[in-house]
């Protein structure tokens, strides 16, 4: 059963825990995180942080057992609504056999990050039910210019019930912005694009393609039973990398009740457009029988969307058409 946490309000609180990599990383500076509070400040929200944070080791990280004990605390505090992770990494999946499964399901509540946050916001979803959500960082919040759209979709699915058309931002940026706030370099958006025809309607699951696919013959990974996949990657993955990933995607024995595919959109230096993903889809059987959009403002640029893994979409891909819209979130 699908369980939908309470939506955000005016006062609650919010607690950033660190699953992956650390907020001590030097180039989350204090300017970073002075802009981010503010933010959280000025749409209404509490903010605090979790104990070991700050806790920084050869990987980046935490220990398991500060890690695993953070993110029980959040979810165990009654003053907390959501909990939001620092930023990505490597090794969130190294927490997944030691969480309290259901103390997580009976203290339902927003939990939102991307990219290696993938593995713990779908096997929450596989273990208990509870929808969660992959859209920015805390470190994204710090983001000084081209936040608007990212903050907007973050409004539209954490603080909304109503179900909402997803509208191609205007610019995307691909800066290390974290370096230098003022030397940015923003893109006119193409907006979203056909890969193939057809429609469907169906609970979302996915996020990071290569976290996602490490989910794989673990007990965490969701069911793919009418299920639109939403995958994204980073600079780190290629076209082989990716067609491989995705491949093995498709030779899951479950794969069928994968109805749609949406993509978001790569940074340049994967060097993967419309043209490459075309390449993917049209030598690949199974893929050539499930509507699929690509060019979606999420993934390892911004602005970004904001989305619900276990909420549900609906894509329509048809004459050259592209359009998404969250229904149930």
């Amino acid at each position: 059963m699908v369980m939908i946490p309470p939506k955000l309000e005016e006062g609650d609180g919010a607690r950033v825990i660190a699953p992956a990599r650390s907020l001590s990383l030097p180039f989350i500076t204090k300017d970073i995180q002075e802009i981010a509070t503010r933010r959280f400040e000025q749409i209404g929200l509490r903010l605090s942080f979790a104990e070991h944070v700050h806790e920084i080791n050869e990987f980046d990280s935490s220990s398991i057992k500060s890690r695993v004990r953070d993110l029980h605390d959040a979810f165990s505090d009654p003053e907390v609504k959501l909990v939001i992770t620092v930023i990505g990494g490597f090794n969130s999946n190294e927490i997944l056999p030691y969480l309290d499964y259901g103390l997580i399901k009976q203290n339902p509540k927003i939990l939102c990050g991307y990219s290696d946050i993938t593995s713990l916001e779908n096997a929450i979803y596989a273990e208990t039910g509870l929808v969660t959500y992959s859209g920015p960082h805390f470190f994204d919040f710090g983001d000084e210019r081209g936040f608007d759209y990212t903050l907007e979709y973050f409004r539209k699915c954490l603080f909304e019930d109503e179900p909402f058309k997803v509208i191609p931002a205007d610019f995307w940026s691909n800066d290390r912005w974290g370096k230098d706030q003022q030397k940015r370099n923003f893109e006119r958006n193409e907006g979203f694009y056909v890969l193939n025809e057809g429609e469907a309607r169906a609970r979302i699951i996915g996020g990071n393609l290569v976290t996602f696919h490490s989910l794989q013959g673990t007990p965490y990974i969701p069911p793919f039973k009418d299920t639109i996949l939403f995958v994204e990657e980073d600079s780190e993955e290629h076209l082989f990398s990716f067609n491989r990933n995705l491949t093995s995607l498709t030779l899951n024995s479950n794969f069928s009740g994968i109805k749609g595919i949406v993509i978001g959109r790569f940074q340049p230096e994967s060097r993967i457009g419309r043209r490459e993903l075309m390449a993917v889809i049209k030598k690949n059987e199974r893929l050539r029988e499930i509507p699929i959009i690509g060019g979606v403002d999420f993934g390892h640029t911004s602005p970004r969307i904001t989305f619900p893994i276990g909420g549900t979409a609906k894509i329509i891909a048809k004459d050259e058409e592209a359009s998404l819209e969250i229904i149930e979130h």
